[in-house]
């Protein structure tokens, strides 16, 4: 009896221990995801990652397929594990409405738009601009909508600023910087905001001006889906993280 009892207890020792190791694996891996450090892509090498926490790729192994569970990382044959690139259909969906609405409020809010708040824009996309040079997706990425913002805070429609709201919260959800990818992007999009606060400074139509920030925002969505299909027909590629 006392045998079996220390057999149990033995085993169970065993169990809690190996759970500690995957607990620290999947926090590990989780926390590099979430940092931008593990972009979308990154392939995942269990005894680099095992190496690097001195444990075996048991414990690694769990961890990745806890995070699979949650769709954070894919499994693919003869590709491995890597990390989830986001779903094109939710992405598609989500940039569209967001370049809808945004694009909407954008139009909307521009003739009550004060020189200070352009001002502020300008001095938004600047950084921005300056920060080309040592490149920060994730900083990039708040700084981006530190300068919508401005542009659509004062739109009128409380029902599509809601919305608004809503998308940048679901690509908030989506733990995606698109510019971690696609970070040629990035200076694209700092010449189109200029050009943005241009329309909004000339008192240009709300309509050309809407237009031009959902185009914006597309563009955006066009270079992440042409990465994308690009990644398909490259499966032995290892994605380099942009920060």
């Amino acid at each position: 009896m006392e045998g079996e009892v220390r057999g149990r207890a033995g085993s169970a020792g065993v169990t809690v221990s190996a759970e500690s190791k995957s607990e620290r694996a999947y926090r590990l891996i989780r926390s590099r995801i979430d940092s931008g450090q593990y972009v979308p892509g990154y392939r995942l090498v269990l005894a680099t990652i095992a190496n690097e926490l001195d444990m075996s790729v048991v414990p690694v192994r769990e961890a990745i397929r806890r995070l699979e569970a949650e769709q954070l990382v894919t499994f693919e044959r003869n590709v491995g594990a890597q990390v989830s690139l986001v779903k094109e259909t939710e992405y598609l969906h989500t940039m569209q409405t967001l370049a809808l609405v945004e694009g909407a409020a954008t139009g909307l809010a521009a003739p009550h738009i004060t020189a200070d708040q352009i001002t502020r824009a300008r001095a938004v996309n600047q950084t921005m601009r300056e920060s080309l040079s040592s490149f920060d997706p994730l900083r990039f990425t708040e700084l981006n909508l530190e300068f919508h913002s401005v542009l659509f805070e004062t739109c009128p429609n409380p029902h599509i600023l809601d919305l608004v709201h809503r998308g940048w919260n679901r690509m908030k959800v989506l733990r995606n910087s698109s510019f971690s990818f696609v970070p040629g992007r990035a200076q694209e999009s700092v010449e189109e905001h200029e050009r943005l606060l241009r329309l909004i400074e000339s008192k240009a139509d709300a309509l050309d001006i809407e237009m031009t920030a959902r185009a914006h925002r597309t563009a955006t969505l066009e270079a992440v889906l042409a990465h994308s299909e690009e990644h398909k027909h490259a499966p032995d590629r290892q994605p380099t993280p942009a920060a």
